[in-house]
């Protein structure tokens, strides 16, 4: 049997039961392709290059008990672990046939996979990078005594005398927002794309299995992935082909292709598009428009404008795919899209939906304090069942 979305939905007689999952391919592939064809399919984005393994299960926990039921997620073994602890903590195990991960993997020039590096010889000390950061991955770590051109560009722009602060990287909470180095008036701050997330790494990470075996997390029937994501927002196009190719032939589940405008014509972005939806059945394809990367810290319908655009660019292709929206995304995200005539499938939250919990999720009584939770939840619930 089949559906629109052009998957095989006759259910597999194997049935796998790696890292907590139990159930068949089948009913994740057609609980995800409901979702979207509800056009009200809402995904946390915890980050593709977000490795802060507290957050996530946190994050997962709090949305998935207010009714997310789809969780983007970095490429990395502890991190779907870590998914699934909070998975557990909010949702019994029975009840999870319908909850979705996707891993985002990207091209080693999207900023998606990109992590932060300070250059202690230009860095001034000023510790402006660490107000900024959203995700609190930048650190103070001990006070120098600076060479004289030091001294005097902290006499001078920092008026802190001639102790220069040393501040570093917390690579595990970076996920390539670039805030920081947009604030930093020294150009001390640079982004290098981290190995685990792109090209041929990223393509064959393995998972283990209970029994001690190891197989490809994209071939295996135990992976627990409905999904997987490709940053593509980057100019070279062999590389954008080369991983593509690799997951059509390899994966057989949903792919996602988040894609914006940062690098590319309106041109380049519809072409790319067009010939990578064609490689694909149809309905088996996302294309996740994306506005501003990581730009979604306000609520307003001047930030997600940019994705609601990026939106309508994609849907004068008509092409047989689903579209969600992403990069500045927030609670007015849906509604502009209507107003706009943009026909969505979902909302993927990212930048907003981390920072309106963030103070609850920082508790230390988080987990036991179930008031706390419980208020938490029903906080962000609007956010998840949108309206458009």
């Amino acid at each position: 049997m089949r559906s629109r979305s052009g998957f095989n939905l006759t259910p597999s007689p194997l049935e796998g039961e790696g890292l907590g999952w139990g159930d068949s391919k089948f009913a994740r592939q057609h609980g995800l392709i409901t979702l979207l064809e509800q056009k009200k399919c809402f995904k946390l984005i915890c980050g593709a290059g977000n490795q802060n393994l507290e957050e996530i299960e946190k994050l997962v926990a709090l949305y998935a008990k207010a009714g997310c039921r789809f969780f983007d997620l970095a490429a990395d073994e502890e991190v779907l672990k870590a998914a699934q602890k909070g998975l557990d903590f909010a949702i019994p195990k029975e009840d999870q046939k319908n909850y979705h991960f996707c891993i985002s993997i990207g091209t080693k020039g999207d900023r998606h996979v990109q992590k932060a590096q300070i250059d202690s010889e230009k860095c001034i000390g000023c510790g402006k990078c660490v107000e900024i950061c959203p995700q609190g991955a930048i650190k103070e770590t001990e006070s120098r005594v600076g060479s004289l051109t030091h001294q005097y560009q902290i006499e001078q722009q920092c008026k802190v005398g001639i102790l220069a602060h040393q501040y570093e990287v917390i690579e595990k909470n970076c996920i390539g927002c670039m805030k920081c180095q947009k604030g930093c008036k020294n150009n001390a701050i640079s982004f290098t794309p981290h190995p685990n997330f792109y090209g041929l790494r990223a393509r064959l990470e393995l998972l283990p299995l209970p029994q001690g075996a190891r197989v490809n997390l994209l071939t295996s029937h135990f992976s627990p992935l409905t999904c997987i994501e490709l940053h593509a927002s980057d100019t070279d196009e062999d590389e954008v082909d080369e991983i593509w190719d690799y997951l059509n032939k390899n994966f057989d589940g949903m792919l996602s292709l988040c894609i914006g405008r940062q690098k590319l014509t309106d041109e380049q972005v519809l072409n790319r598009i067009k010939r990578l939806v064609e490689k694909r059945k149809p309905y088996t394809t996302i294309i996740q428009a994306d506005g501003t990367p990581m730009s979604g810290g306000e609520d307003d319908f001047q930030t997600t404008l940019p994705a609601v655009e990026m939106g309508a660019l994609v849907q004068t292709l008509h092409l047989p795919l689903y579209l969600m929206l992403s990069g500045g995304t927030n609670s007015k995200t849906a509604a502009l899209a209507k107003q706009k005539n943009v026909d969505i499938n979902g909302v993927a939250v990212g930048s907003y939906a981390r920072k309106i919990v963030k103070e609850y999720i920082q508790r230390k009584d988080f987990w036991k304090n179930k008031a706390i939770f419980e208020e938490a939840v029903l906080y962000i619930k609007p956010l998840i069942n949108y309206k458009n």
